[in-house]
This record gives C-alpha cells, sequence and structure tokens, in this order.
C-alpha cells in the first residue's frame, strides 16, 4: 500500500467544547471562512471543512436539517459528522431514520460522513448506554441508503484514544453487537487525539513519540478487537494545539509553540501514513472561539477571533502544499 499524501481538513467555525460547556466569543463570518479556506488551499487539493450535527432525539430533526442546509449554503459542507445524544429510553428509530434523511438530502454534496464523534468517551456520547447500538446502527442504515441512491460516500465512525476517560470495554462492545456486517461496512475510523493538550506541555523533542504510541495503538491494538482490518483508514479527525493558559497547570502557550507542535505532528503522521494507512488530517480549529479569553479552549485556532492569522495557520498552509494528496 502506498499513500502519495494526505488530505487536509479544519473545522471551520468558532464554537468549542469544554469540560464546562461551551467557548464561545465573536460571530462566525463565513467569507473570511471561505477566505482561509482557499488561502490554506492554494492549487493543492480540497481542503475539507469539518462540521458536526447533534441529533438530540425526535422533534430535533427539522432543525438539524436546517443547519445542515446553512453549512452548504456557506460553502463550509464537506466532512459531516453525526452525533447521537438523544435521552436513553427512547427507541433509536427515529436516529436511523435521520441519518438517511441527511443522506437523501445532503449525500451528494458530502465528502464524508461520521457517525458518532467520540463513542468511546465516557463522559460524552459514551454516556449513553446505548452509543454502541445507535453507531452500528447509524452506519449500517447510512450505508443502505448510500447503496440505494447509488452513491458513493464514505462512511466511518468516531474513536479517541485509550485512557482513563475511555470506556475499557467499547471495541470489544463493538465487535460483539457489530459483528462482520459492521466491519466490512465501515469504510474509515476516525480518530480524536490531542499531544499533552490537557496535561502540562511535553518538551517539542518529546511529541513524535506520544503521536506514534497513540496511532500505533489504535492500528495494532484497538481496531483488531473490533474485527477492523488494516485496510480500512484511519483518519485524524481531531487534532490541535491550543495557545493561552492551561488552568491546572497556569503554563503559557505561545503562539510560536503552537506553530512547532503542528509541524511535529503533521509530520509524524505523515511518516507513520503508510504504515497505518492514515489518510486524512483535520486540525481543531480555524479559528479562536474568543482570543481575549486567555483560557486555552478558547484558544485552539489557526487565526485568531478576527481571522488574523497566527503563525500555525502559515505553517498549516505549507504543509499542505507539501504534504497534501
Amino acid at each position: 500500500m502506498s499513500i502519495a499524501g494526505l488530505t487536509f481538513g479544519a473545522y471551520p467555525l468558532g464554537i468549542a467544547g469544554t469540560p464546562t460547556g461551551l467557548a464561545t466569543g465573536p460571530q462566525d463570518d463565513f467569507e473570511k471562512i471561505q477566505s482561509a479556506f482557499k488561502e490554506l488551499q492554494g492549487n493543492s487539493a480540497k481542503v475539507l471543512a469539518r462540521n458536526y450535527i447533534l441529533y438530540m432525539g425526535p422533534g430535533s430533526e427539522e432543525r438539524m436539517l436546517g443547519a445542515i442546509e446553512q453549512h452548504r449554503q456557506h460553502g463550509i459542507l464537506a466532512d459531516l459528522t453525526l452525533g447521537c445524544y438523544q435521552e436513553p429510553g427512547v427507541p433509536l428509530d427515529g436516529w436511523r431514520e435521520f441519518i438517511r434523511q441527511v443522506v437523501r438530502q445532503f449525500g451528494k454534496d458530502l465528502d464524508l460522513l461520521q457517525i458518532t464523534n467520540e463513542p468511546n468517551l465516557s463522559f460524552m456520547e459514551g454516556s449513553k448506554p446505548f452509543v454502541v447500538e445507535a453507531l452500528v446502527g447509524g452506519v449500517l442504515a447510512a450505508k443502505e441508503e448510500i447503496k440505494t441512491l447509488g452513491l458513493t460516500l464514505p462512511v466511518g465512525f468516531g474513536s479517541v484514544p485509550s485512557g482513563p476517560a475511555a470506556l475499557p470495554n467499547f471495541w470489544k462492545d463493538l465487535a460483539n453487537f457489530g459483528g462482520q456486517k459492521f466491519a466490512e461496512a465501515v469504510d474509515f475510523v476516525g480518530h480524536n487525539f490531542y499531544v499533552d493538550v490537557f496535561e502540562e506541555p511535553l518538551p517539542l523533542e518529546k511529541v513524535p513519540s506520544e503521536a506514534e504510541r497513540i496511532l500505533r495503538d489504535l492500528r495494532e491494538n484497538l481496531l483488531p478487537v473490533a474485527g477492523i482490518p488494516a485496510t480500512v483508514p484511519i483518519h485524524i479527525t481531531e487534532n490541535g494545539w491550543p495557545t493561552g493558559k492551561n488552568a491546572y497547570f497556569g503554563v503559557e502557550r505561545t503562539y510560536e509553540q503552537q506553530a512547532s507542535v503542528l509541524e511535529t505532528v503533521v509530520r509524524t503522521v505523515y511518516r507513520l501514513r503508510t504504515e497505518l494507512n492514515i489518510t486524512h488530517y483535520e486540525f481543531f480549529e480555524l479559528r479562536d472561539a474568543d482570543s481575549h479569553n486567555d483560557d486555552i479552549f478558547h484558544q485552539f485556532g489557526l487565526l485568531r477571533d478576527d481571522y488574523s492569522p497566527k503563525p500555525a495557520f502559515y505553517v498549516y498552509q505549507n504543509l499542505i502544499r507539501e504534504l497534501g494528496a
């Protein structure tokens, strides 16, 4: 297997999740978003805009479909993740039908469709007792609808690395519930990982080995448990390194460090791309939620909240042009 280069992308909006709620700031400016994506892309292949829709149960469909339509109108509908956050005890029929509706209405506009974002994270989707059923049923429903419509839209699901916050039996449960039919339906596995973001920063020279450890664990240890073969590609669906301060450690994270870590991680992913079958890398996020708030969860952006570039923006631009597919 030989992978010529990576397909790159980024989450385009300002709002971001935090352990205590949402990080918000100035309104999104879609003209500036489109301009930034064009600048990142240059003459290279398409840079994907990655967005998230959270299904909240029966009655939320119209609002969620409307939000996807807005993404389409603003030119940021490419890589779409659907998360299931309905209350336990509600049948999943509505969730599966919602996925089918998304495929019918937007499938031809999408490059990728991901079912669940962080299903094995214990305090996110993984807190729902039905998460494995929602994941498996959602992937199969999407694939059935895609086949019916004659589309070629790849469908996958998300994950996070092993650790104290990850569900310990998730991959075994996925194998037991999904079986071979599910494993054969999966076109990619998305992986969200952040090297040293939630801990004290690592010395730069230790970042490559930590990134490699995380990616090898997924490919060599976790995916085989679920019966997912090495022929199914890994997509890095969230990775980033914020500026600002970590509230727990009080360590200042500078613009220059952000740029250095970004380049180091992307080059590590690129080096491993053929061996581990990694085809995509998407950065979180394009712009800060609020550049005036020095908490790190408000400053993940390649751009400040006024869309002025940090040094990492130009580093990412150069990496896309050098290493892009």
